[in-house]
C-alpha cells in the first residue's frame, strides 16, 4: 500500500508538472488580457462556481490589492440583482473548467449585451466560454491531482497561478510601486514594514541626546542621563556626527579612567559609528542594528546633509511592531 507521504509527493509532483505545461503555454491571448485589464477605466468584474468561484475571489482580491479595482459577484446572485454593480467601462473574468457551466454563461451574456469586454481563464479551450469571451487563457490540465482524477486540485491551481501571472504582469505594466502597495496595506505587520520610515519613529528635537565635540564627560552624562536614550551623539559645531557615546561605552570608561568625568568625549566616544537616515525605510534601522557582529541597539540618523537630525533604538521599532 502506498504510503501517504508518497501519495502527497506524488500529488504536488502533478500539480508541478501541470504549472510547468501552463507556463510553455501562455503567450499572445495572456498578454492581450494583461494589456486589456492594465488599460481599464472601470473594474474587473471575476466570477465564477463552485470551486472557480472560490479561486476567481482570491483572483479579485489580488487584483484589488495590487491597484486594479476588482470585485467578485456569484454568478447567480448576479441574475437575481447583483448586475447593478456593473457599469460602463468594466471588464468580466469568467472562471470554468469545463467551460460549460450555465450560470456562468448566462452571466456572460448580460456583459456581451452592454458591451463589455471579457476575458475567460478555462480548463477546455474548445469550450462555449472559451468560444464567447473576447480573450481566452487556456488553463487546461492533463489531469486532476487528486488520486481520483476527480476533485478539482491542478486545474484551480493553475487558475491560480494564472490569475497571479495576471496581477503580477498587470502591476509592472501600470508601474505599481511598493509605495503604492503600502498605502493599501497599511495596516499588520506587512503595513508597518511599507510605511513607517525612521523619522516617523525616531526622537528629535529636545529629545535629541546631543554633546559637541570638546565637551566634558561630566556635562554629556548630564545629557545621556536626562535625555534617556541609551546614547549621546557627538557632534560638530555644525551639527555633522563625528561620533556616539553609549551606556555601554560608559561601563567601559568607568573601569579604564578613574578621572574619565574630566575627559573630552571625543577621547571616549566611538567614531564612525553604523548610521541610518531619516528617510529609509524603519524596517531597514532595524536589520541594520540585528545584522553585526555584535547587535547594537540604538542608531544614530542623519538627513541629506549628514547632519545629527534623530536617534531611533530597537525599542522604538519594538513598540511600533516590528
Amino acid at each position: 500500500m502506498i504510503s501517504c507521504l508518497d501519495l502527497a509527493k506524488d500529488l504536488i509532483h502533478k500539480e508541478i508538472c501541470a504549472l510547468e505545461s501552463l507556463r510553455d503555454r501562455i503567450g499572445l491571448e495572456f498578454e492581450k488580457a494583461a494589456q486589456c485589464l492594465s488599460e481599464i477605466e472601470g473594474k474587473v468584474i471575476a466570477s465564477g462556481l463552485g470551486k472557480s468561484g472560490i479561486v476567481a475571489g482570491k483572483i479579485s482580491a489580488t487584483l484589488s490589492s495590487t491597484g486594479t479595482p476588482s470585485i467578485f459577484i456569484h454568478p447567480v446572485e448576479a441574475m437575481h440583482g447583483d448586475l447593478g454593480i456593473i457599469q460602463r467601462g468594466d471588464v468580466g473574468l469568467f472562471l470554468s473548467n469545463s467551460g460549460e457551466t450555465a450560470e456562468v454563461l448566462g452571466l456572460l451574456q448580460m456583459f456581451k449585451r452592454l458591451g463589455l469586454k471579457t476575458i475567460a481563464i478555462v480548463g477546455k479551450a474548445q469550450s462555449t466560454l472559451a468560444r464567447d469571451c473576447d480573450i481566452c487563457l487556456d488553463a487546461s490540465v492533463d489531469s486532476e491531482a487528486c488520486p481520483l482524477n476527480l476533485a478539482p486540485t491542478s486545474s484551480t491551481t493553475a487558475a491560480m497561478v494564472m490569475g497571479d501571472a495576471l496581477a503580477g504582469c498587470i502591476l509592472t505594466l501600470k508601474g505599481f510601486s511598493s509605495e503604492d502597495f503600502s498605502r493599501l496595506h497599511p495596516s499588520g505587520a506587512l503595513g508597518r514594514r511599507l510605511l513607517f520610515r525612521v523619522k516617523d519613529l525616531m526622537h528629535s528635537g529636545e529629545d535629541l541626546p546631543l554633546a559637541v565635540s570638546g565637551a566634558l564627560m561630566r556635562d554629556a552624562l548630564v545629557t545621556l542621563t536626562g535625555k534617556a536614550m541609551g546614547a549621546v551623539l557627538v557632534v560638530s559645531a555644525a551639527g555633522h556626527l563625528l561620533g556616539i557615546f553609549t551606556d555601554g561605552d560608559l561601563r567601559r570608561a568607568v573601569q579604564c579612567h578613574e578621572n574619565f568625568l574630566d575627559m573630552e568625549i571625543d577621547k571616549l566616544m566611538t567614531s564612525n559609528p553604523v548610521v541610518t537616515h531619516e528617510n529609509r525605510m524603519a524596517a531597514e534601522a532595524l536589520s541594520l542594528m540585528e545584522n553585526r557582529p555584535s547587535q547594537i541597539s540604538v542608531l544614530p540618523v542623519l538627513d541629506a546633509q549628514n547632519r545629527a537630525t534623530g536617534i531611533i533604538r530597537v525599542h522604538d521599532l519594538v513598540r511600533a511592531g516590528f
